[in-house]
């Protein structure tokens, strides 16, 4: 419970130096190490539940439609039919629920390395989870890597949802991992990773853009001319639209001059 003292749960990393995010605790619903992390639940005070990775915030009922229908439908509404889908990590079912929303995707796996992971966020994150009960789900829990390894030229589109790049998740921003996604996806994929803050990572986001661009065609924030509007109106979305979609692929000029010299 380092995390946690007079009521209030702050998040410190070295990631974001000089700073921190704080929560008013209202109660501690599960605090467990697994076989490869600290796992922590606890109910907030304004944020509704909060799941808590080796004390780093990983995602809160209040606000989780944001991220998790932008990583979903980014790629998935790029692409002309998403039949095959993989999500690596998402343990807490987010993405997932995202995911099996749309028609076009006809099955999906998700592969998360723990299990436990998995099994909080269906008791204490049921709204996130419900993508756990669809019948698109192949649900493998296990190592991303070795799984790709085992299964190249299968996906149409492959979201990484990870943690932040420190400890186990540090591999998943590194070029061997992108080497393998490459090898995954299908003629014409499309991938979409969790890829930092412009704020506190620029650096980082530039590295991985210069050697995303050895590896795929198109690596950059494009405009996208053409969006199944049908779709996105079936889907019931609380964030993502059309305009949104657009609007994603601009960035501000600081970063943009950055980026573009990778």
């Amino acid at each position: 419970m380092d995390h946690i003292k007079d009521g209030w749960f702050t998040e410190l990393c070295t990631l974001w130096p000089g700073q921190a995010m704080s929560l008013q605790v209202e109660e501690v619903l599960y605090h467990k190490k697994s076989k490869f992390q600290d796992v922590m639940v606890f109910k907030s005070k304004t944020y509704g539940n909060v799941l808590v990775l080796d004390g780093v915030i990983q995602c809160t009922e209040r606000d989780e439609f944001a991220y998790q229908e932008m990583i979903a439908n980014l790629p998935l509404c790029s692409h002309p039919c998403p039949k095959k889908v993989l999500v690596i990590g998402g343990g807490d079912g987010g993405v997932l629920r995202e995911v099996v929303k749309n028609p076009l995707v006809e099955s999906v796996v998700l592969c998360e390395i723990d299990e436990d992971v998995i099994n909080v966020s269906k008791k204490f994150l049921p709204g996130m989870a419900k993508g756990f009960f669809s019948p698109k789900l192949t649900l493998h829990v296990g190592d991303g890597f070795e799984f790709m390894k085992q299964n190249q030229d299968a996906f149409d589109v492959i979201i990484t949802d990870s943690s932040d790049p420190v400890g186990p998740a540090e591999s998943l921003f590194k070029e061997s991992y992108y080497q393998l996604m490459k090898a995954a996806l299908r003629n014409g994929g499309i991938l979409c990773s969790q890829g930092e803050c412009q704020w506190l990572h620029l650096e980082l986001i530039k590295e991985m853009q210069t050697f995303c661009k050895t590896l795929f065609p198109v690596v950059d924030y494009l405009l996208i001319l053409h969006l199944p509007f049908a779709i996105y109106m079936i889907m019931n979305l609380k964030y993502y639209n059309p305009e949104i979609h657009k609007a994603s692929f601009v960035l501000p000029e600081f970063a943009r001059k950055v980026l573009s010299e990778a």
